[in-house]
C-alpha cells in the first residue's frame, strides 16, 4: 500500500472507502427543526465499540447520549429524562436493516415532597435537595425528585416482539436508580464514587451477565460547534489542534450498555448493526390545571400510538448531509427505508459548501457524480470489514470479532490509520470522526482529476483521543459539577 494519490490492496481501499460514508462536522445536536423542541429527547451523539477494558473480550459496549449542551448549573430542575418518552437502542444482526434486538428505557420521576416546618406549616421546598446526597446510590433522604428506569429486551419487533425485563443480577429487581445530575460539590461532594454506585451488573433473558449505568455525563464529543456552523469560520486545514473545544464544559445523559457479543449476533454472522431512537406518543393534551397527586394529571396528558421523533446511529448524518426539508421525516423514519434518502449520499451537498467558503484559498470539490464510492459503503458495510448485505441503510455497524485495541494503542484516526477496531467499524470515544470524514468526503480516495484538493489535511481543529476518556466502564467521565463552576 502507498499513500498518496493512492495505490492501495483492494480489501483496504474497502476500508477506507467506508470513511466517505458518514459526513460529520460534529455530533447530532440540535440537528432538526422539531427536535428542537423537545431536548429530552434528542439523540446527540451513538457509540458501538468492541469493549477493550482489560479482561472484558468478548463484550461489545453501546452507548446513547441524549440531551445536548447540559449547562452544568442547569437547575433547579436540571436534566430528568422524559417519563412520557420511550428511549431505545436497537441491533439488527441478520442484515435486514430491521431491529432483531431492541432494549427499551422508561423511567419514573417520583416526587418527595419535602416540606419545612414555617411557623407551624408543613410547607414544600422549591429546591432538588435539602442536604448532601450519596455516596450510596439509596442515600436520598435529602433528594425531593427520585428518578429511576425500568429496561426490557424485546426481540423482534420492537412494538410486537417478545419482551422481557432486564434485572439487577446482585438484587433481582427489575428498577434501576438514576444517579440524579451533578448538582455541585457541596451537594454531592465525590460525584465519581456516587456515580459508580449506579453502575449495575445486570441480568438479561437468554444471555450472559452485562452491565448497565445511566446518568449525566461529560459530553464525550469534542468540536469546535461555533466556528463550525458560522460559515466554518477557522482554517480547515490548519493544525489538528489549533482550535478549542467549544463544548468542553457540557454535560450529557448517557445510556450505556455492555452485552456479551454472543447476546446481539445472530448464528455465524459476526457483524451486528446498531442505531438509537427516541419515541413520544402520537398525542399531547396540555393540562390547564396541573396537578401533583398521581392519582391526577400533571401539565400534560399523553397518549397514542408511539411515535418516533428521534434517530441517530452515525454522527451528523441528519445535521450536515440530510436537506433542511427532510430533517424531520429523516428522525421518524426507520433504516430499512433509507433508499428515499439516497440523492444525498449521491449528491453530497457538505464538499460544495466548503468549496463555496474556501475556493478562493484552492479548495474544490469532488466532480464524481453519482457518488458511487459513498453509496456502497454509506448503506451496506465494508466487504472484508463489516458489511451487511442485503439491505442498504444508515446504521452503525462492528464487527465483534474484530480485536479490540488498548486505549494506549488506540489511533484517533481509526480505519484510515490502519486501525480496523476504529471508526466506521464501529465507533470508540476517542475516534476523531470529524477529520477522518472531512478529508474523505472532499475526495481523499479518489483520482487527482475527481478531486483536485483531496489529498488537503480538512479538520475543524478540535482534537480528540483516547487519552480523554477512562480506560474502564463506562468510560464517559465524570460529568462537570454545576459549583464550583470550572
Amino acid at each position: 500500500m502507498q499513500f498518496g494519490r493512492l495505490v492501495i490492496t483492494s480489501t483496504l481501499g474497502a476500508l477506507l472507502l467506508a470513511l466517505a460514508a458518514i459526513i460529520a462536522l460534529a455530533s447530532s445536536h440540535r440537528e432538526a427543526p422539531f427536535i428542537t423542541k423537545q431536548p429530552k429527547v434528542d439523540a446527540t451523539d451513538f457509540y458501538m465499540f468492541n469493549s477493550y477494558e482489560a479482561d472484558r473480550n468478548g463484550y461489545v459496549t453501546v452507548i446513547a447520549n441524549y440531551q445536548p449542551l447540559q449547562d452544568s448549573y442547569g437547575g433547579p430542575n436540571y436534566f430528568f429524562l422524559d417519563p412520557d418518552a420511550l428511549y431505545e437502542i436497537h441491533i439488527d444482526n441478520n442484515g435486514d436493516a430491521v431491529e432483531d434486538i431492541t432494549f427499551q428505557f422508561q423511567f419514573q420521576n417520583t416526587l418527595q415532597d419535602l416540606t419545612l416546618d414555617i411557623g407551624g406549616q408543613q410547607v414544600a421546598v422549591p429546591v432538588l435537595n435539602l442536604g448532601p446526597i450519596g455516596p450510596g446510590a439509596t442515600d436520598m433522604a435529602a433528594l425531593n425528585i427520585i428518578e429511576s428506569y425500568t429496561v426490557n429486551i424485546v426481540r423482534g419487533d420492537r412494538r410486537s416482539g417478545t419482551s422481557q425485563a432486564i434485572t439487577n443480577l446482585d438484587t433481582g429487581a427489575s428498577s434501576f436508580l438514576k444517579p440524579v445530575d451533578n448538582i455541585g460539590n457541596k451537594s454531592i461532594a465525590e460525584y465519581d464514587d456516587y456515580a459508580d454506585n449506579h453502575i449495575y451488573n445486570i441480568s438479561i433473558p437468554g444471555c450472559e451477565a452485562g452491565k448497565m449505568f445511566v446518568g449525566q455525563r461529560d459530553d464525550p464529543f469534542v468540536v469546535n460547534l461555533g466556528e463550525v456552523f458560522d460559515l466554518i469560520n477557522l482554517n480547515p486545514i490548519g493544525d489538528v489542534d489549533a482550535e478549542s473545544d467549544i463544548i468542553a464544559d457540557a454535560n450529557v445523559t448517557s445510556f450505556i450498555l455492555e452485552i456479551p457479543a454472543a447476546c446481539l449476533t445472530a448464528e455465524a454472522n459476526t457483524v451486528i448493526g446498531g442505531w438509537t431512537t427516541a419515541s413520544l406518543r402520537q398525542a399531547r393534551v396540555l393540562n390547564p390545571a396541573p396537578s401533583t397527586d398521581p392519582a391526577e394529571h400533571g401539565a400534560s396528558v399523553e397518549g397514542g400510538a408511539w411515535t418516533q421523533v428521534s434517530r441517530l446511529a452515525n454522527p451528523l448524518v441528519n445535521e450536515v448531509v440530510i436537506g433542511l426539508q427532510d430533517k424531520d421525516r429523516f428522525n421518524a423514519s426507520e433504516p430499512v427505508d433509507d433508499a428515499q434518502f439516497a440523492t444525498y449520499v449521491t449528491h453530497p451537498t457538505l464538499p460544495e459548501i466548503i468549496e463555496i467558503l474556501f475556493g478562493a484559498a484552492g479548495v474544490q470539490a469532488p466532480t464524481a457524480f453519482p457518488r458511487n464510492d459513498l453509496v456502497q459503503v454509506f448503506l451496506s458495510g465494508v466487504p472484508d470489514l463489516n458489511a451487511t448485505p442485503p439491505a442498504l441503510a444508515e446504521i452503525m455497524r462492528l464487527d465483534t470479532s474484530t480485536p479490540p485495541v488498548p486505549a494506549v494503542m488506540q489511533n484517533n484516526l481509526g480505519v484510515i490509520a490502519m486501525d480496523p477496531a476504529g471508526y466506521p467499524n464501529g465507533r470508540r470515544p476517542g475516534d476523531d470522526v470529524v477529520d477522518i470524514s472531512l478529508r474523505v468526503v472532499m475526495g481523499y480516495l479518489l483520482s487527482e482529476a475527481e478531486a483536485p484538493s483531496g489529498m488537503l489535511p480538512y479538520t475543524d481543529g478540535a482534537l480528540v483521543n483516547a487519552s480523554m476518556f477512562d480506560e474502564t466502564f463506562p468510560y464517559i467521565r465524570t460529568p462537570h459539577p454545576g459549583s464550583p463552576t470550572p
